[in-house]
């Protein structure tokens, strides 16, 4: 595959999240040619803290992280949004998997890399991603076509499987798909999170499925949560 040409430029602030310090430092020097990394954060906490008040053009960040990952970023930076323009969110993960995918696209994510992609062609993506393009690693772009365009189409009310579940259990479903963690949804139905972790392992067992990515996708494809 061809290097992508890209020019530095100074004026392109970019914040990068992720809880690997070696990696952030990698991450730092490969693009430092390109954009001007203007900081960078191992927590979702720190991460909003810094975006408030640093107001970076592209925000890249992986996904999983302990306290919560891209998701939780995205969504607690649109909270925190103050006058200023928000910045464009760009995933950087190892994972490949469509749940991965389609969770932080729902959130507002602008694209999807993978960690194998080289520093030409994530300054490339970040540019295009800053200029509005929805940019994806080739094999992404068709989770994001399926679960945008071509999705089934919505379960019908009487899925045996879905009547299964108690209203609590579907409102716990749902919250799950949409990448919530325990916490946040204890506090969302104000229920514990020992009372959610009871409901999530009761979802699983009635549908017969054995993690949440399984639950998530199961939720994608029934069309149980709204893009």
């Amino acid at each position: 595959m061809t290097e992508p040409t890209v020019e530095p430029t100074a004026t392109l602030r970019v914040f990068l999240v992720d809880d690997h310090a070696m990696f952030r430092a990698g991450v730092r020097a490969e693009l430092g040619a390109f954009v001007d990394v203007i900081g960078e954060a191992s927590t979702v906490a720190d991460a909003i803290s810094a975006i408030t008040a640093s107001q970076p053009d592209v925000v890249l960040l992986d996904v999983h992280m302990p306290d919560g990952g891209g998701v939780e970023v995205i969504r607690r930076a649109a909270q925190d949004e103050g006058d200023g323009k928000p910045p464009c969110f760009l995933a950087l993960s190892v994972s490949d998997a469509a749940e991965d995918v389609i969770a932080v696209i729902r959130a507002g994510a602008r694209g999807y890399v993978t960690k194998t992609i080289s520093a030409g062609e994530l300054a490339d993506a970040i540019r295009r991603v800053h200029d509005g393009d929805a940019v994806f690693s080739p094999r992404l772009a068709g989770f994001v076509l399926d679960a945008f365009a071509g999705a089934p189409p919505p379960a019908p009310a009487d899925d045996s499987e879905l009547d299964q579940l108690t209203a609590r259990e579907r409102e716990v479903l749902q919250l799950i798909a949409r990448g919530y963690m325990y916490k946040e949804i204890a506090h969302r139905l104000g229920i514990s999170p020992k009372t959610v972790e009871a409901h999530v392992s009761a979802v699983l067992r009635k549908l017969q499925l054995s993690s949440r990515h399984e639950l998530t996708r199961w939720a994608a494809e029934r069309r149980l949560v709204d893009p």
